[in-house]
């Protein structure tokens, strides 16, 4: 078959298909500036998160290794350019591990320090779940970045009976009497639209043991009641101290019996942190699917604008492919043509494509 001539359109759709494989092989880029979510991952490491509630019976396995794994899959689906920072949470504060750093290009690095994370590095055992929200949403605020507070929101020691009842005034929707009772100004609500940083609710719904470990980190059973704080006296007491066995006003005024309660047993405390999301204007979900998270953190973060280039190659590739296959498919049909009409007893033209 002869080369098509300048005034046959196959020519062109020859000459088309090879000059953009030549392109393609430039690899060409265009950069387009692109929103990307800048997160401080702060997780909790306090004993509560040891707790068995994750997978299958029989294969359990603690919330903190559940943790690890989503955290890794959920960087993964976060897009080239985000920034990440890491911190853990123990006692009443943050502790900052890695500054903020792209994602794609310090994978490795965040995905390595995510798998090392452990309950040893915790430096004390309790667990003021508000006290290191405050100290995360510091930190995040001096880097100019937005929160993801992963917790299961088990206090330890329990709250006050006044600061309960100030999360019950919360979750009716006076979130302001938490702010004044911390003498700052009131967050805005939160708002599914409006909420930058998110509090990850872990844990199951039902109240599981707390595994104890000995000083080499060898597990040697479960808390016991009589081993955690069941209820806290410091302020003011509950409103049904006057109904307490031995109750006075003056000298026993939670009633003279010890406390009971179920604080050596752990469960997600969801009430608890919807109210803290409710007060400092975040937004609340659970440790579900990697890509649902991914979402929900991209959807309620601080972005800021990053030149993102955009590969070309595999749309001029394609171009070309469909260029070439047009091509030969005219040029089958061309000739297919001429062996019918010649069937027909029609004696034979010549067909040339020269000019």
């Amino acid at each position: 078959m002869r080369l098509p001539s300048v005034l046959d359109y196959r020519f062109w759709l020859l000459l088309a298909a090879f000059c953009l494989s030549v392109i393609a092989s430039f690899q060409p880029q265009w950069r387009t500036q692109q929103d990307r979510p800048e997160v401080l991952f702060v997780v909790d490491i306090t004993g509560s998160m040891n707790v068995r509630d994750y997978g299958p019976e029989g294969h359990l396995h603690s919330r903190l290794d559940e943790v690890r794994q989503r955290l890794q899959q959920t960087l993964v689906r976060l897009p080239c350019g985000s920034r990440v920072a890491l911190a853990v949470f123990s006692e009443r504060r943050a502790f900052l591990l890695l500054e903020p750093i792209e994602v794609c290009e310090n994978f490795a690095s965040l995905s390595d320090t995510i798998a090392e994370l452990d309950w040893r590095m915790a430096w004390e055992g309790d667990s003021y779940i508000t006290k290191g929200l405050e100290s995360a949403l510091e930190m995040a605020k001096g880097m100019n970045l937005s929160v993801v507070y992963m917790t299961d929101g088990h206090e330890a020691p329990p709250l006050p009976a006044a600061q309960t009842q100030i999360g019950h005034m919360m979750m009716q929707g006076e979130a302001e009497v938490r702010a004044q009772t911390l003498n700052r100004s009131p967050s805005p609500r939160a708002d599914a639209s409006a909420a930058e940083g998110v509090i990850v609710g872990v844990g199951g719904a039902k109240l599981s043991p707390i595994p104890k470990f000995d000083e080499t980190g060898h597990q040697i059973g479960f808390f016991g009641a009589d081993e955690v704080e069941q209820e806290n006296r410091n302020g003011p007491p509950p409103a049904d101290a006057a109904n307490r066995e031995g109750w006075h006003a003056r000298n026993a005024p939670y009633g003279a019996r010890p406390a009971t309660g179920v604080e050596h047993f752990s469960s997600l405390k969801e009430p608890h942190l919807r109210s803290l999301a409710t007060a400092y204007g975040l937004a609340y979900t659970t440790l579900g699917s990697a890509i649902d998270l991914s979402k929900t953190i991209v959807a309620h973060s601080k972005k800021h604008q990053v030149a993102t280039p955009v590969r070309l190659t595999p749309y001029l590739a394609g171009l070309a492919c469909a260029l070439s296959v047009i091509f030969y498919m005219s040029a089958f049909s061309g000739v297919r043509r001429r062996g019918l009409f010649r069937s027909a007893g029609h004696p034979a033209k010549s067909v040339s494509f020269t000019s």
